[in-house]
C-alpha cells in the first residue's frame, strides 16, 4: 500500500487531508498509529462517513517516507 501511496498524487497532513476528504477527492486514507489520536480520530470518522478505505501505518516517520517527505506525517491520501 505504501509504494501505492509514493508513486500516486496525494495530500499530506491533517488539514490537507481534511479538506480533500470533504471534496470527495480522496480514495484510501493513511494514518499513522503512533500519531496523537485527537488528530486521527476525528478523520477516521469523517473518512469512515465518507466510506474511504483507512489503511494505519505504524509510525510517522514511515507515513512520511512513504510520501517522500524527510519529516513525519500523521496523515496522508491518496487522491483520485
Amino acid at each position: 500500500m505504501l509504494n501505492e501511496l509514493k508513486n500516486s498524487n496525494k495530500v499530506v497532513g491533517i488539514k490537507q487531508l481534511r479538506k480533500a476528504l470533504g471534496r470527495g477527492a480522496v480514495t484510501r486514507v493513511f494514518l499513522a498509529g503512533n500519531a496523537d489520536p485527537a488528530l486521527t480520530g476525528p478523520l477516521e470518522e469523517l473518512a469512515e462517513k465518507e466510506a474511504v478505505p483507512v489503511e494505519w501505518i505504524p509510525t510517522m516517520k514511515e507515513l512520511g517516507q512513504a510520501c517522500g517527505i524527510a519529516v513525519g506525517a500523521a496523515a496522508a491520501g491518496q487522491l483520485k
